[in-house]
């Protein structure tokens, strides 16, 4: 099975989330797919580590074949060429990689050669494997890398917790694109309930079923308690604001790997998961 845990901004929770599910699940790939920020590996510490690069493909001109016909320029719906001083010019970080210069271009004036724009890292924490997508800074899309870090995770018959981009942009949607399940992380406050909908949102118009977490509770939040019962949005885990909890963050230990209970509390959720998936 395969739960991506999505959260509308960051700070609420996600990766704690996630690792916890990680462990409980015993055997299963833990894929960070926040490939800015990844800081599950902070938590898990994997073993062994190897590391892939990932490379995609940008055009590149040879001027001295160029005629000058600008088909490349007036082909590229993302705007990552110009015609400037009677040549053309490429701005490789938005590049979509979609090879079409190449194939509109006349005079066969434009190869293709690879970028590097970051790594996917492989790694061992007990019988969890930790797949980790880096993008290099001043990238402008990670996709790629999101892509190559889930095709690492879906390799195996284990269950995969997809640990998510923050919002809702394009990222997610990569990340949550092959997934069962969606376990959306919610703060019981107003921005929390903002930031929910959001993702709530994206899941329906993806069609994936979810269920909601609410991260540190203090006491209910009656306006989020509305929503979710208004759009029929089961709350399948509370987690209470926690001093231990969060000592146990600062220090970077997996809760389910220190407490019996809070072990239990994420197996019980992913017993939830696993049920509503089913039906």
């Amino acid at each position: 099975m395969k739960i991506a845990v999505l959260s509308g901004k960051g700070g609420t929770g996600k990766t704690f989330v996630s690792t916890n599910l990680a462990i409980a699940a015993g055997k299963a790939a833990y894929v960070d797919c926040d490939v800015e920020e990844p800081n599950g590996r902070l938590f898990l510490k994997p073993e062994g580590l190897k590391s892939t690069a990932v490379k995609v493909k940008v055009p590149l001109v040879n001027v001295m074949k160029c005629s000058g016909c600008r088909k490349c320029v007036d082909f590229c719906r993302f705007h990552a060429m110009a015609f400037v001083k009677n040549k053309p010019i490429i701005f490789s970080s938005i590049c979509h990689s979609c090879g079409g210069c190449a194939l509109f271009c006349p005079e066969s004036a434009i190869n293709e050669t690879d970028r590097e724009i970051g790594v996917v890292e492989q790694g061992i924490h007990g019988e969890t494997r930790v797949i980790t997508g880096i993008m290099n800074p001043g990238e402008e899309s990670g996709i790629p890398i999101i892509k190559e870090a889930l095709r690492e995770g879906f390799e195996s018959s284990e269950n995969v917790i997809i640990d998510c981009p923050p919002g809702s942009a394009c990222a997610v949607m990569e990340s949550v694109s092959m997934s069962d399940y969606c376990v959306i992380i919610a703060e019981p406050t107003a921005f929390g309930l903002h930031n929910f909908s959001m993702v709530y949102q994206l899941s329906q118009l993806m069609g994936k079923p979810c269920c909601a977490v609410i991260n540190k509770e203090s006491e209910t939040y009656p306006p989020l308690e509305d929503f979710c019962s208004y759009h029929h949005i089961p709350i399948a885990l509370r987690i209470p604001y926690s001093e231990e909890l969060a000592t146990l963050g600062a220090n970077a230990h997996v809760a389910s790997e220190e407490k019996e209970e809070y072990r239990e509390m994420f197996k019980s959720l992913l017993d939830y998961i696993s049920m509503e998936a089913e039906k």
